[in-house]
Parts: C-alpha cells; structure tokens; sequence
C-alpha cells in the first residue's frame, strides 16, 4: 500500500539523518544515565576515633573477604617530609633506547629522588640536558634531545618539583658521552643528564 503523500527523495535523507542523530542523543543519554555514581573529587576520611573510614561505616563487611567482618588497611602510609637526599648520592643520568624520549621505568626512583629533592628545596634548580647518539641528522638529533630532556623534566614536574626550578635543553649528537661508533657506545650516548644551574 502506497502512502497518501509520497516523501521526496531528498527529505527522506534528511529524515534519517535526523533519526541517526537523536538515536545517538538517546544513546549517549542512557550509557550517561548508567554512570557511577562514585564521587572521585572528594577525600576520603580517615580517622582512628571517626565511625566511617572513606564513607564506609567501622565494622562493616564491604571490602573483606565474606566471613571476616573487620576492614584492616593494607597501605602504608606515606611520608613526604622525609629529608632530602643529597644529590650528590644520586644518580644523574636517565637513559634512552633508540630513536625514543619514552622515560624507562628503570630511572623511576632517581627522577623521584631528584623531584623530593627540587620540591623541598624550592630555591635549587636543575637543567635537564638532553642527548643522541650520532645516527641521524643535525636537527633531527636537537629535536630528539630536547624531546629527551623535556619528558624527564615533565616527570620531575608530576613528581612535585616546580616548572621554575627545571629547564629542558638539547645537545643533539654535540657532546657524546663515548666517541666509539659501535652500539655500546650509541647507547650510553642516547641520555638525559640532570645537572644543578
């Protein structure tokens, strides 16, 4: 059976358009509606004398394996007053694989210890000072030393040193670390180095 009123082609394009746009706005709406509604901004209470630890009421069993009926806390805490480590101590080079600035997870507690370092002493200030081996061009090689230098100053950055107390610098291929042409000398060459200014 034919409508009364035949739609145009054209307006029949524009209809279903318009239906894929608000099945998306009802969508959206919906998985929107299904949320959490766990509230990440507030801090949790932790208190010996208070009667709920993070919103959770004492003794509950939210938490703990079924049966146990006690909340133990399995985290330590954390001092950030601890006195600084002087930097002497510490190591001062962070080192890279080829053709990369991605900071290794082996060079995470020396960036740390310089951060505690940086953040509790808000008048010392440190130049990352980033490097290559001698593969690859004049600019590429600044471009990939500077990349060096400012994803470890950014990680000093995160870990609580201020963004007045770092600059980020490149050497290129300029100043090797090793004047061998082999793979050894290509990796200690591939570095950042922490120095104070």
């Amino acid at each position: 059976m034919r409508p009364a009123h035949p739609i145009p082609a054209g307006r029949r394009v524009a209809r279903t358009r318009w239906s894929g746009i608000l099945l998306g706005i009802v969508s959206a709406a919906l998985v929107a509606a299904c949320g959490s509604s766990v509230k990440l901004d507030e801090t949790p209470v932790v208190d010996a004398n208070a009667k709920r630890v993070g919103g959770i009421p004492q003794g509950s069993n939210v938490g703990t394996p079924q049966g146990t009926g006690t909340q133990e806390s399995k985290v330590a805490m954390v001092s950030l007053d601890k006195a600084p480590l002087p930097l002497a101590n510490l190591g001062r080079t962070v080192y890279f694989d080829f053709d990369s600035f991605v900071v290794k997870e082996d060079f995470r507690t020396l960036i740390e210890s310089h951060a505690r370092v940086l953040a509790s002493n808000k008048g010392r200030h440190m130049r990352v000072e980033g490097h290559t081996d001698e593969r690859g061009g004049r600019e590429y090689n600044l471009a990939l030393g500077q990349k060096r230098a400012e994803a470890v100053a950014k990680s000093l950055a995160l870990l609580g040193a201020g963004d007045a107390q770092i600059e980020a610098v490149s050497f290129g291929k300029e100043q090797p670390a090793s004047e061998a042409h082999d793979e050894v000398a290509w990796a200690k060459n591939r570095r950042a180095e922490l120095k104070d200014r």
